[in-house]
């Protein structure tokens, strides 16, 4: 049997990938220099890197909208992060992008997220107001770069410099990044490709998981014109079955729109290499103009009925009175901090403690804050 090199896969994305896509052949490189893989192209083994490291197995016990319990079916940051993924890759294999360096961004970009989602984030964000705050974003990039120890030869994951860039400039677009990454820059398609499939993911689980929550309902939704058409024409005598076809149904709408409406601005600007993609004035990769009226819409729903309903809130203070404690345990040195990677040397006690509790998954930050005596006990 004949075993296929990756240099023949990096041959291959050049003839068939369009014009505009990011070649691995093409790669600005990694940090530190490696000898390349007989059988993977560099953004594949950026892939596998992530997939193998702690930050991403510890997804799967972080929270998304609803803090999980045993037997429950909530979406966890890393089923949400798969599902980002499978909807970015079917996005950028129709438009003839890099599939792999998109996979690579989809399946890195929630790593940084602290115990407790967003909620989390906000805490460790006024925490570390003096130290220019928290962005789950620029922790993952933080994490990858700096501070997973899996190689002896140098710190974090060495990935290149196009899936780092996807990560520092995600959500953020173009005015986002250090000199290193083009600040006043778009990042690359695959990035926007990313970006966008994050949302459609989103919008469609959180409705989802609301649903089954019973915190919100499908006729209260229909509020919504987006969803209460999808809800009209979903057929099925149970509601499961009939919520189940109206959320696959929005996950398509959604796809089909972005696809038709991203392949006319191509067309339109008919860039020639990725570079002409970082220097247009705005993202090429979007919905229409309708269906970002009609998300636009669906989120301010969301975020009115499901994200602030009393029970969400409830939890999310929860958090914060866990984290600040933990935050300021560990400040005042009660607890003691593990030393930190070699990566992170030089960084304040602040971003130290915020890498620490970032690192930790729910459960583990509930059961430590449960077993602080000096909370429990008088002074």
């Amino acid at each position: 049997m004949r075993l296929q090199r990756a240099e023949e896969r990096l041959g291959w994305e050049v003839t068939a990938l369009a014009a505009f896509a990011e070649k691995a052949a093409g790669t600005r490189g990694r940090r530190h220099p490696e000898a390349e893989h007989p059988f993977k192209t560099p953004f594949e083994r950026d892939r596998d890197r992530v997939v193998h490291s702690r930050a991403f197995r510890r997804l799967e016990a972080t929270t998304q909208v609803f803090v999980k319990q045993p037997g429950q079916s909530y979406r966890s940051r890393l089923t949400h992060t798969l599902e980002v993924s499978q909807i970015a890759r079917s996005i950028a294999r129709t438009l003839c992008l890099n599939e792999d360096l998109t996979e690579s961004i989809a399946l890195a970009h929630d790593v940084g997220h602290p115990p407790f989602g967003h909620a989390g984030e906000r805490t460790l964000t006024h925490l570390l107001a003096a130290e220019g705050g928290f962005n789950h974003n620029w922790q993952s990039l933080r994490i990858l770069e700096c501070l997973e120890s899996r190689y002896r030869e140098f710190p974090g994951l060495n990935l290149t410099w196009e899936v780092r860039e996807g990560l520092a400039k995600h959500g953020s677009g173009r005015g986002a990044g250090r000199g290193e990454y083009g600040p006043g820059k778009q990042p690359s398609l695959e990035a926007q490709v990313v970006d966008l499939a994050d949302e459609i993911a989103y919008n469609a689980h959180d409705v989802d998981d609301g649903l089954s929550s019973g915190l919100i309902t499908a006729e209260t939704a229909c509020a919504v014109p987006l969803w209460c058409r999808l809800w009209e024409a979903a057929e099925g005598d149970d509601p499961s079955v009939r919520a189940a076809a109206a959320i696959r149904a929005l996950i398509d709408s959604q796809v089909r729109d972005l696809l038709e409406a991203t392949a006319e601005r191509l067309d339109s600007v008919d860039p020639q290499t990725p570079d002409e993609v970082r220097w247009c004035p705005r993202p090429l990769v979007g919905f229409s103009a309708k269906m970002g009226e009609e998300n636009q819409l669906l989120r301010r729903f969301l975020f009115r009925r499901l994200y602030r309903h009393p029970e969400v809130v409830v939890v999310h203070h929860r958090a914060d009175q866990v984290l600040r404690s933990l935050f300021h345990s560990y400040l005042t040195g009660r607890l003691e901090l593990p030393p930190p990677p070699p990566g992170a040397e030089g960084s304040s006690s602040e971003r130290l403690i915020a890498d620490h509790l970032a690192a930790m998954t729910d459960t583990q930050a509930l059961l430590l804050f449960e077993n602080l005596p000096w909370l429990h006990t008088p002074d």
